[in-house]
Formats: C-alpha cells, sequence, structure tokens
C-alpha cells in the first residue's frame, strides 16, 4: 500500500524508523525488532540507507520482511554512492521486493570522503531522484528540516530548495527530529506561505539517555529547549527514571502535534522497541479518537 494512498483515507499517521545493521551478524537483531514494532500496526515503517550506500542490499531485505509482517515500508534512496544506472538497478530490486514507498535523499557522504564532491550522473540533490522515482511508479517522500536544512545558507534558500523536491513530485515530507513544536508550526506556515501543502510527517525522537543530546544536536542542528535541558541535567546519572522522562517528553510532545492538526507522527525508533511500545501506550487511544 502506498504512504499517499493511506493519507488519504486517515486523519492522523503513526510511523517508525529503523536501520539495517552495520555488520551482518546483527541482522536478525534488526529483524526482530522489526516484529515488535510491526505488532504495534504503524501505518507504516521506514528503513534507512547508510551513508554511500553502505547498507543498500539490507535496506531491501529488511523492506521486504516488513512487508511480508504486514506493514507497509517505506525505504530511503540516496544519490550519494550512486549512478543512474544502480539507481535504477536499486529500483528494479526494490519493485521485485514488494516496495511501493521510497524516501528520495542526497544523502550523507561517507565518513573517509575526502573530496570534493561525493554525487555523480547528474544526481546532486534529492530533487534529482525524485523523478527517476516517479516515472517508476512509485510513492516517493521528501526529508524537510523546520530549523533548516545545515547547508543552506538561510531559512528562505533552505525552503527555496526544498520547493524543487516538491515540485519534482513528492508525494509527502518527513521532517527532522526537533524538540521544539513551535519551530514545526512556524515551518509550516512558512512553506504554506510558499505554496507548499503537501502533508507533512513531525519526526520525533524520543530522548532515554542525556548523552543522546550532544550527538543529536550535533547531526541535526536542532534547538533543544530548556525544559529538556533540564530533564537531562537532572536525571543524566539515573538511566531508569531518564527512560521514564524522556518518553514522558515525546508523548507530549506527539500530544500537541496531534491536537494541532499535524497529519503525521514518525517516530525514530533507534531500533529500541521497548520505548516506541511505552510512547504509543500513552497514546493509543488519542490515535484511535482522532482518526474515528
Amino acid at each position: 500500500m502506498t504512504i499517499k494512498s493511506i493519507l488519504e483515507n486517515k486523519k492522523v499517521l503513526f510511523s517508525f524508523e529503523i536501520f539495517p545493521p552495520k555488520k551482518q551478524a546483527n541482522f536478525e537483531n534488526v529483524i526482530s525488532c522489526a516484529k515488535e514494532l510491526s505488532a504495534l500496526q504503524p501505518d507504516f515503517m521506514s528503513i534507512t540507507y547508510g551513508a554511500g550506500g553502505t547498507t543498500k542490499v539490507n535496506t531491501v531485505e529488511i523492506a521486504q520482511q516488513i512487508i511480508k509482517m504486514g506493514t507497509p515500508a517505506l525505504a530511503h534512496l540516496t544519490c550519494v554512492g550512486n549512478t543512474k544506472e544502480t539507481i535504477r538497478s536499486t529500483i528494479a530490486e526494490m519493485k521485485a521486493a514488494g516496495i511501493e514507498n521510497v524516501l528520495a535523499l542526497r544523502g550523507d557522504y561517507p565518513q573517509d570522503f575526502e573530496g570534493e564532491k561525493a554525487t555523480a550522473d547528474g544526481l546532486d540533490h534529492a530533487s534529482d531522484l525524485v523523478p527517476i522515482l516517479k516515472d517508476a511508479g512509485l510513492c516517493v517522500g521528501g526529508a524537510c528540516y523546520p530549523e533548516c536544512h545545515p547547508e543552506s545558507a538561510n531559512r528562505i534558500d533552505d525552503i527555496e530548495n526544498l520547493k524543487h523536491k516538491v515540485d519534482a513530485g513528492v508525494d509527502f515530507l518527513t521532517t527532522q527530529m526537533f524538540f521544539d513544536n513551535n519551530m514545526l508550526y512556524s515551518y509550516l506556515y512558512r512553506l504554506q506561505s510558499k505554496g507548499i501543502h503537501l502533508p507533512v510527517l513531525a519526526g520525533i525522537m524520543p530522548i532515554t539517555n542525556s548523552n543522546q543530546v550532544a550527538r543529536m544536536v550535533k547531526l541535526s542542528s536542532a534547538y533543544v529547549p530548556e525544559k529538556l535541558l533540564a530533564i537531562c541535567d537532572r536525571f543524566e546519572n539515573n538511566p531508569a527514571a531518564m527512560r521514564q522522562a524522556g518518553i514522558a517528553y515525546a508523548t507530549d510532545q506527539i500530544i500537541d502535534l496531534i491536537s494541532n492538526g499535524i497529519r503525521g507522527i514518525h517516530i525514530y525508533s533507534m531500533n529500541k522497541p521497548d520505548v516506541t511500545k511505552d510512547i504509543i501506550a500513552n497514546v493509543n487511544e488519542i490515535i484511535k479518537a482522532v482518526n474515528e
């Protein structure tokens, strides 16, 4: 089932993201995690694609396994590490595996990359990838950044760049993680003022370990509100309390987002199904109520 069709039939979507193993020995652990998350009956699950395409094979295999579990899958695909020929080959593999949904990304540069450019064959931006995916009959998602892409000069340029991706034909957008809902509401207003009216799924990262904050800020440049900083400071040496407080914070974010009409919640599970289960337990009646 395509995510576009799900969006047409539900008011609010719930989805989870997992990542393939870096070591093949951990493959079955990821499949086990996917089974636990699939049992929560999300509208779909997304599977990331390692820097430079390092997990391409596992991304397709895990997506196929998720589909067999009865859950639609969203496979990530990047420009980095690919040419138009390899993209078309990967699309063929995805379609053979029953994958109907793809998240088009430029992708992160490999850690050992030393050149000036990590893309090739005219695939410099996600907007270059979108038409190829659409021509193949796939439902295509795009990423967006409520607090501005780290490589954009400013917020105006960032939305102009996003518009290229939207005009190329993406069906929906999923945000980078954020910890202050007002950042998203302000961003959505700016999108609408530029004529971008696609469904936007809000990316939520539960912070259950205080060490996560510095790492996530480095990755996403996300603003961390004083409230979350206080939680991390107060409970950093008590893992059980930090876990509970982090789940409560993510739950509060989600309830506020749903109450304000956000079309979807995308939880970055970090392959921790127990945390995702606890969050869903906190909001399952809310999910039912908004989709009645």
